[in-house]
């Protein structure tokens, strides 16, 4: 029951976050909306409601553990697994300036919150968090008044549809995307008792592995498109927005007491280590190679062990 339950919320979360994203993309284009608006922020920031939906039920049921297990487990499954499966697709070329420049900011937004999240998030750290996505997202806008990465973006999810239907698909994904957190959240809750497993862990494998598939589906459709920036882009900001936006709203709804020192001391450093890793990758040669997207995921794969360490 529990294993399905888990399964159940993931297909759930994976189908329901991409109707949600598709519908509030075509209904702002439908709204003519600046296609910067629906690339940067509608689709690159919202595949990341899982994580935000997940993580916020988990805080407001008092498992910080879980709750920012999500946020540094899914910012390693980005750069790590999901960018190296990308890369072994097709070797990514590094062609847009703006995704350059998205590297340090995540960089930065990844730092502040390894720093923060040291015994726990409470409501002035959430604060602060929250504050740096609003200067974050105010930097991204004025910096990039006509970025074509942007109308490459909005395309992704098509153009067109009527608005009674966009409406009705984003209203239904918003509700899956719910239902299956939820479901993925009881489970793993479930699984982590049963079996005796530390829920940071379990928070920072299966939730955050679940909640990461919505990235997973838009790189592997970009890769084989050889949209590299779009790629690179669409995970840098997701990091962004689960450092800043999905961490801040963990600490106001009482993400404190974490007790975990795997996720403190070396997942946090290897979060950090890892977009450094991938802004090297992007500066040499301009290209992330199949290469280095196998180191990527060896790198991955060898650091789960140590997230249930405790």
């Amino acid at each position: 029951m529990t294993a399905a339950a888990v399964m159940v919320g993931i297909v759930l979360l994976a189908w329901a976050s991409n109707q949600f994203v598709i519908g509030a993309a075509r209904i702002a284009a439908i709204r003519r909306v600046a296609p910067l608006l629906v690339g940067v922020v509608i689709i690159g920031f919202g595949t990341s409601a899982p994580e935000m939906v997940v993580s916020a039920l988990a805080a407001a049921r008092g498992e910080p553990e879980v709750a920012l297990g999500n946020v540094i487990g899914s910012n390693l499954a980005n750069l790590g697994l999901i960018l190296g499966v990308g890369v072994v697709i097709y070797p990514l070329a590094v062609a847009s300036g703006t995704v350059r420049r998205e590297a340090p900011l995540a960089l930065v937004a990844t730092i502040a919150f390894a720093l923060l999240v040291q015994g726990g998030v409470g409501r002035l750290e959430g604060a602060a968090l929250l504050t740096g996505m609003a200067l974050t997202l105010i930097l991204v806008i004025r910096r990039r008044p006509h970025d074509p990465l942007a109308d490459e973006a909005a395309a992704v999810v098509g153009g067109g549809g009527r608005f009674g239907l966009e409406v009705l698909r984003t209203g239904a994904g918003l509700a899956g995307t719910l239902a299956g957190s939820q479901l993925l959240l009881w489970g793993a809750l479930e699984l982590a008792a049963d079996a005796g497993l530390d829920a940071g862990f379990v928070g920072a494998t299966v939730v955050a592995l679940g909640t990461s598939l919505p990235e997973l589906v838009t790189v592997v459709q970009s890769a084989r498109r050889r949209q590299g920036d779009l790629v690179l882009g669409n995970l840098l900001g997701s990091n962004i927005f689960n450092a800043l936006a999905v961490g801040g709203i963990t600490g106001l709804l009482g993400g404190v007491g974490l007790a975990a020192p795997a996720l403190t001391g070396p997942a946090a450093v290897a979060m950090v280590a890892q977009v450094a890793i991938v802004w090297w990758m992007m500066r040499t040669g301009r290209r992330i190679s199949r290469a280095e997207g196998v180191v990527l995921l060896l790198s991955y794969g060898a650091l789960i062990p140590f997230l249930g360490v405790r």
